[in-house]
């Protein structure tokens, strides 16, 4: 990945946009936060706009030059989807193949057959975990969803004993393991080795969705009981293909790219040596844009031409998945140019020099500031690249492992106690045909489960790290 090293940030803001002191910036962080979460909240603005508009008026507060401002805000958007944009491209891409072929199905109806009982929301939260590599949490939950309500029906089980098992594995996937926009950005901000910070966020994301996934759902189903609803119960993609691609191609596809990173950090840990061939070779093939483009063109032959399309229906798929990320790259660009302006005047100097009074970790201090953005804004991209932007400069003399678990720990952050500011809470809502206390009593808990157990467990890691 094309990465802004922390010195070359550094660099960028040697001569700060504005001579504020450190109250008149906090002030201003403060106001550009609030008129973020206010233009979001309650005139609904996109958060693109809410970002930008956000941006300008964090420099005015502060007192910077409004040129300086443009062109801070300017560089980051530029930048990020620089980085980003083509691996969140990509990751659309192989998430459209990979349902409209049939093969997230084909994946479902596989492990299905093979669980029943009391393994049920152990196969759920496979499915959701091993579907969501690829998918953006929203494409995550149209596909999971039919597949819930259907086995919840069919099985006679508690719609919460099967779907927070799923909706666990999709939530974690999303706020710790790149490809994801969020985890992306921060790895690119804080510039951690993705690879090692793809292998630490696994580490983390299993025992903690096991723990808000089926352990939680017991609780759950008791605090909500309630029925599959008839009428969202939609007709699945699969249904109107002569074929599906098999179990183990699609598998090894959705793979493909985790492993070609995971190969690369592994030969970067033993190897050590630039001028190795074969750490040459692991360097370009398990670089992210690789990686990924790799698993996109296999997965043309192994889910789309196995399904039967034609050249021309691959093609169409391509577009189509295209569209609807628009707005995604958007908001993460916007994030990246907010990120830049906090850089550029000069906050995260304050909050390096708060921290060494606090005597917070740095872990702790970064994921208690993606917990209060998320709260305030509801968007877990927009805390986790607002926060990542902040605590960059504590990552300057950090260890590889230990950058890793600061992106992680801002990550899991980002997916605190999500409630009525977040698209997720209304659309697991409306899926699921519950009010909202019982919205908040199952999804918001299982949120705040997900980001508090996740943050204990980085904090053992670094520990041991």
């Amino acid at each position: 990945m094309t990465s802004l090293s922390v010195e070359m940030l550094a660099a960028d803001a040697v001569e700060p946009i504005t001579s504020a002191g450190n109250a008149q910036l906090g002030i201003a962080v403060l106001a550009g936060i609030a008129l973020i979460v206010l233009l979001i909240t309650k005139f609904k603005m996109h958060a693109f706009l809410a970002l930008t508009i956000g941006s300008l008026a964090l420099g005015s507060f502060a007192g910077a030059n409004p040129a300086k401002t443009i062109t801070s805000f300017t560089t980051g958007l530029g930048s990020t989807v620089a980085s980003v944009g083509v691996l969140i491209a990509l990751g659309a891409i192989l998430g459209k193949l990979l349902a409209d072929s049939g093969g997230a199905d084909q994946i479902v109806d596989t492990i299905l057959a093979k669980a029943s009982g009391r393994a049920m929301p152990w196969a759920m939260v496979l499915i959701a975990s091993i579907i969501g590599l690829p998918l953006f949490f929203e494409v995550g939950i149209v596909l999971m969803i039919p597949v819930v309500l259907l086995v919840a029906k069919r099985g006679n089980y508690s719609l919460m004993r099967i779907g927070i098992p799923a909706l666990a594995g999709l939530s974690v996937m999303h706020g710790l393991i790149p490809p994801h926009p969020g985890p992306l950005v921060a790895i690119d901000a804080l510039d951690a080795n993705l690879g090692v910070t793809l292998a630490l966020g696994v580490l983390v994301a299993i025992p903690t969705v096991i723990i808000a996934g089926p352990v939680f759902s017991r609780y759950a189903a008791r605090w909500v009981d309630i029925e599959a609803p008839e009428k969202m119960i939609p007709q699945r993609p699969s249904e109107e293909l002569d074929r599906r691609p098999n179990f183990g191609a699609t598998l090894a596809t959705i793979l493909l790219p985790v492993v070609l990173m995971l190969v690369k950090a592994l030969v970067d840990i033993v190897v050590d040596e630039p001028e190795n061939q074969v750490q040459r070779v692991t360097d370009v093939v398990g670089s992210p844009l690789i990686a990924l483009l790799a698993a996109v063109i296999v997965g043309m032959f192994t889910l789309g031409r196995a399904a039967g399309f034609s050249k021309g229906r691959l093609s169409s798929t391509v577009e189509k998945s295209l569209a609807p990320i628009a707005g995604i790259l958007l908001i993460v660009g916007a994030g990246g140019g907010f990120k830049q302006t906090l850089i550029d005047a000069g906050v995260g100097q304050m909050i390096l020099d708060f921290s060494e009074n606090w005597s917070i970790p740095a872990l702790l201090l970064g994921w208690l500031i993606a917990v209060a953005i998320r709260l305030a804004t509801g968007s877990a991209t927009v805390a986790t690249i607002s926060a990542a932007g902040l605590v960059a400069p504590l990552a300057a003399d950090m260890s590889t492992s230990h950058a890793a678990l600061l992106v992680l720990a801002v990550g899991a952050g980002s997916l605190f106690f999500s409630h009525v500011n977040d698209a997720g809470f209304w659309l697991v809502k409306e899926y699921f045909g519950m009010d909202v206390p019982q919205t908040i009593k199952t999804w918001s808990v299982m949120e705040t489960i997900i980001s508090v157990f996740a943050l204990i467990f980085i904090l053992l890691l670094s520990l041991v790290l």
